[in-house]
């Protein structure tokens, strides 16, 4: 079974956003997956809205499980599914290998 790891923890931010500081627009994700003793990842940005998570919360009062939140809303649900199967091809990728490098001895 795949355990994913959704890191939403570095963040752009306006200085100044409709009377608010520190304003999250773009939040850089990491999603990890973990089966075993085998993992993949992928990464990538995602736009998020001031609207986005309703009602402002200062900067310093977020936590990586509010941004997840934003982003996978900002994203929808298929998105969200689709980067978690493209990981789960790549563990079943690497239990099961279709090629593999091999070099020629002397």
């Amino acid at each position: 079974m795949i355990t994913y790891d959704w890191n939403c923890k570095t963040v752009d931010v306006h200085p100044q956003e409709k009377g608010q500081t520190d304003v999250v627009y773009n939040v850089h994700w990491i999603v990890t997956g973990v089966d075993g003793d085998y993992s993949a990842t992928s990464i990538g940005t995602q736009i998020v809205s001031l609207s986005e998570g309703g009602a402002f919360i200062p900067f310093e009062d977020l936590t990586n499980e509010v941004v997840v939140g934003w982003t996978k809303k900002a994203m929808g649900e298929d998105q969200v599914n689709q980067i978690e199967a493209g990981i789960a091809s790549q563990i079943e990728d690497q239990k099961n290998p279709v090629s593999v490098t091999m070099t020629i001895g002397e």
